[in-house]
C-alpha cells in the first residue's frame, strides 16, 4: 500500500481493501454482527497464509477449505469461483461472508439447491449436462480419496441422467433440478455447515463435508 494512503487509513480508521460493515454483512445474510466480526478474524487469518494482503487466494483458499494447495481439483477451483463474485481473481471479506451464509443452518433451502446447481453447471449455460455432471463426479471422488470403476461412475451417471433429466432432454434444467433434490435430499447435506452457528467460539477447519445426520 502506498505510504501516503496508509497513513490516511491510520488516521481514519479505515479497515484492509475489500472489508465490509459488519452491520451490512450481518443484514444481508444469516450472520449476527458478531458473527461476522468472528469471520473477519478468520478472514485474516486465511488471506494471510501466503500473502498478506487482504484477500483470499486461490492457493490461500484450497490451503484453507481442501488441505490442498497443490492437487488439482475441479470441485475446488468450481467453490473458489462461486465465491469469487467479482470475477477478479481473488475472494473479498464481503464475499467470503455472503457465501458461507449460503452453508449456514439458518440459510434458505432454495439458497443452497441454487448454490449446488451453479457449482455442476461448469460451462454456466443454465442447465446440467451429462459431461458437466461426470466432471463433477470424477472430482468429487478425487477430492474424498475415492476409486470406483469406470462402470460403476457411468453408472451413477445414468441413474442420475435417468431420475432427473424428466424432460428427457439430455440436460438438468432448474426446476428438474430443484424436483431431484427434493426426492433426494441427502444431496444437499454438503450445503450446511452446523458449525458456522459456533463460529464466534472456534475456528474449526473449513473443510467442505458435513456431520448433518439423515
Amino acid at each position: 500500500m502506498n505510504p501516503l494512503l496508509s497513513c490516511l487509513c491510520m488516521k481514519r480508521g479505515c479497515k484492509r481493501l475489500g472489508y465490509e460493515d459488519p452491520i451490512v454483512l450481518a443484514s444481508e445474510t444469516p450472520f449476527t454482527v458478531n458473527e461476522v466480526e468472528a469471520l473477519h478474524d478468520l478472514f485474516k487469518k486465511l488471506s494471510s497464509s501466503i500473502t498478506d494482503d487482504g484477500l483470499i487466494h486461490k492457493e490461500e483458499f484450497q490451503l484453507a477449505l481442501f488441505r490442498n494447495s497443490s492437487k488439482q481439483n475441479l470441485f475446488a477451483d468450481r467453490v473458489f469461483d462461486l465465491f469469487d463474485v467479482k470475477r477478479n481473481g481473488v475472494i473479498e471479506f464481503g464475499e467470503f461472508v455472503r457465501s458461507l451464509g449460503v452453508f449456514h443452518p439458518r440459510a434458505p433451502e432454495a439458497d443452497k439447491i441454487a448454490f449446488l446447481f451453479r457449482l455442476y453447471d461448469l460451462r454456466q449455460t443454465g442447465y446440467i449436462e451429462r459431461a458437466e455432471l461426470k466432471e463433477m463426479v470424477l472430482a468429487l471422488l478425487r477430492e474424498s480419496d475415492l476409486e470406483l470403476s469406470d462402470d460403476a461412475v457411468e453408472s451413477i451417471i445414468d441413474k442420475t441422467m435417468m431420475e432427473a433429466d424428466t424432460k428427457g432432454d439430455g440436460k438438468i434444467d432448474r426446476e428438474e433440478w430443484k424436483e431431484f433434490v427434493a426426492k433426494n435430499p441427502s444431496i444437499i447435506k454438503t450445503m450446511t455447515l452446523p458449525y458456522l452457528k459456533d463460529i464466534t467460539l472456534a475456528f474449526p477447519s473449513f473443510v467442505m463435508n458435513s456431520n448433518v445426520r439423515d
